[in-house]
């Protein structure tokens, strides 16, 4: 799976959010052991990212 870069450069709203999100969302795939992340070859960032850039997770930012 390839990092979605075309959906990063047309991504218009705040980057600090989206990469929070993909950062914590790598970090579940990883814990949980999904097998997702073994047939992406491990790499759980780009899977995670991909996830989170064509909207097949959602996120919300929770304030303190």
């Amino acid at each position: 799976m390839i990092f979605p870069l075309q959906a990063l450069i047309e991504y218009n709203k705040n980057m600090y959010e989206i990469t929070a999100a993909a950062s914590r969302r790598s970090y579940q795939l990883t814990m949980l052991n999904d097998p997702e992340v073994a047939l992406n070859d491990g790499k759980a960032v780009s899977l995670a990212a991909n996830q989170v850039f064509t909207d097949k997770v959602a996120f919300r930012i929770e304030s303190a």
